[in-house]
């Protein structure tokens, strides 16, 4: 049997993995209110909690990526997906902060794996210039996840309660891997669904060192080089941004505007159309700039510094105009898109950079080196905000200039290396 197109039946199954790892990890902040009334939890509880998944989860993407590039995606993605979700059933047991945090450190060390294993993924299913749309595929199933998550969250919770909805959503990552393993049954030189017009059209849009033999290059090689840190230092400013929002939007809505579970499942999911639409826009500009004539350097570096005008636009504007619920939510969701126009981007440079035998290591890397600021973000957010939340927003919105510059100064050519 021969499956045409088979490549974008692999970024479609990841891309509903990441649909999963978003209902699973927003389900705790969206059922907050509920959780903490009855366990007797504050803020600064779940401040700490949030914290603790953090550094799991930074862990977790340096750990992640060097376990793709030992394993492979395939394997890969069954593990931590499995993790994942085993872990979200584990939270209709929690009945404190010990256990809360126990369980969140196990999620966290799970759905770190779906980032650099995707990254992986489309360096060895994607050429060159179509990687930056798979990414955006992958990455509109984060936003597609966190528009499903608080209405479908619930309407569980009001069905079941909050520990039953963790059951419930936890399964779904196991189901997940049945078809997983059916249809990615091997790389593309040796699948054996795959066309040999697919298979040719792969590997003569890659790079050299895309198809070259040998094993991948160490940290300390792959550090050695000036580019890599653009990966590094972009994503350690951009990624504040989308998790303030994801982490802590429920709460605001319910600090701000008094909301409960219900309507804030009814509420939170609307920025997230935002960056639905940003994910496939930003790779579909970037792709399209490379179809133009454009080179990688220029088609990323172009697309990372739009996307970048608009979230700050969309930041100073949540600072000025963000006077009602209905505002804000709107504004954050041009935020958003900006923001998913900006990373789909940046997190394909480690791919861009380098071969898939080491571009893995160096987005699980990134990954951590984002969720260092994110873990100081969190800790200054419920400090910062017994006053006002104005503060957490231009503190974000300057960090929107030192990333998208980051990628500027240090990768003076994003090429490949090895």
């Amino acid at each position: 049997m021969k499956v045409k197109g088979l490549r974008w039946w692999i970024i479609t199954l990841i891309g509903i993995a990441t649909v999963i790892n978003y209902i699973d990890r927003s389900a705790l902040s969206i059922m907050w209110p509920s959780i903490s009334e009855d366990l007797g939890m504050d803020k600064n509880d779940y401040a700490l909690i949030l914290n603790v998944f953090m550094v799991a989860y930074a862990i977790g993407q340096s750990l992640s990526g060097k376990m793709f590039d030992k394993i492979g995606s395939r394997f890969g993605f069954v593990v931590s997906i499995t993790v994942w979700g085993l872990a979200t059933m584990m939270h209709a047991m929690a009945k404190g902060i010990f256990s809360f945090s126990a369980f969140r450190v196990i999620l966290g060390l799970g759905e770190a794996g779906n980032w650099p294993g995707a990254v992986k993924s489309n360096a060895e299913w994607f050429p060159v210039k179509e990687r930056a749309m798979a990414q955006g595929i992958f990455n509109s199933g984060a936003a597609l996840g966190s528009v499903v998550a608080p209405p479908l969250i619930a309407i569980l919770w009001i069905a079941y309660g909050w520990q039953t909805t963790f059951i419930l959503i936890g399964v779904l990552g196991l189901i997940w891997v049945i078809p997983w393993l059916i249809i990615n049954k091997a790389k593309p030189n040796g699948h054996p669904w795959i066309t040999e017009e697919e298979k040719e059209y792969i590997k003569n849009g890659q790079s050299e060192a895309d198809n070259a033999e040998g094993k991948g290059l160490s940290m300390k090689e792959i550090l050695s080089h000036r580019a890599s840190w653009a990966v590094l230092i972009s994503r350690f400013f951009i990624e504040p941004i989308w998790w303030l929002f994801v982490g802590w939007m429920p709460i605001y809505l319910a600090d701000v505007y008094g909301f409960n579970v219900k309507e804030i499942g009814f509420f939170a999911w609307v920025p997230y159309v935002g960056a639905a639409l940003g994910s496939l826009s930003g790779g579909y500009f970037a792709g399209r700039l490379m179809l133009n004539g454009a080179s990688v350097d220029q088609a990323r570096k172009r697309t990372i510094l739009i996307g970048g005008i608009i979230m700050f636009v969309g930041l100073i504007m949540t600072i000025m105009f963000a006077d009602t619920a209905l505002k804000f939510v709107l504004i954050v969701a041009l935020v958003l898109y900006g923001f998913q126009f900006v990373i789909s981007n940046i997190q394909t440079l480690a791919s861009d950079l380098f071969s898939g035998k080491s571009c893995g290591s160096l987005a699980g890397l990134g990954g951590t080196f984002g969720l260092f600021s994110v873990f100081i973000m969190n800790f200054l957010v419920p400090v910062i905000t017994d006053y006002s939340y104005t503060p957490i927003f231009i503190m974000i919105a300057v960090f929107v200039p030192l990333g998208v510059g980051s990628v500027y100064w240090f990768a003076k050519e994003i090429k490949p290396i090895s």
